[in-house]
């Protein structure tokens, strides 16, 4: 009658490491991807700057 006790006390400090290392990855991983999107400057691309282009985007305000 040990052995069972003995496997849930293992299963169960096993789900208390996991769990918590699981969390910490998946907010780490989100916190990474948010300081890239923060810190990334894309570079000016080139778009029509009229109307009278042709059809297609044309950027609303542009910032370059």
């Amino acid at each position: 009658m040990n052995a069972p006790m003995s496997t849930f006390i293992r299963r169960t400090w096993l789900a208390w490491l996991l769990v918590p290392a699981g969390l910490l990855l998946f907010a780490g991983a989100n916190a990474h991807l948010v300081y890239v999107a923060i810190q990334s400057q894309p570079d000016c691309v080139a778009h029509s700057k009229a109307a009278s282009d042709g059809p297609g985007y044309r950027a609303a305000k542009s910032a370059c």
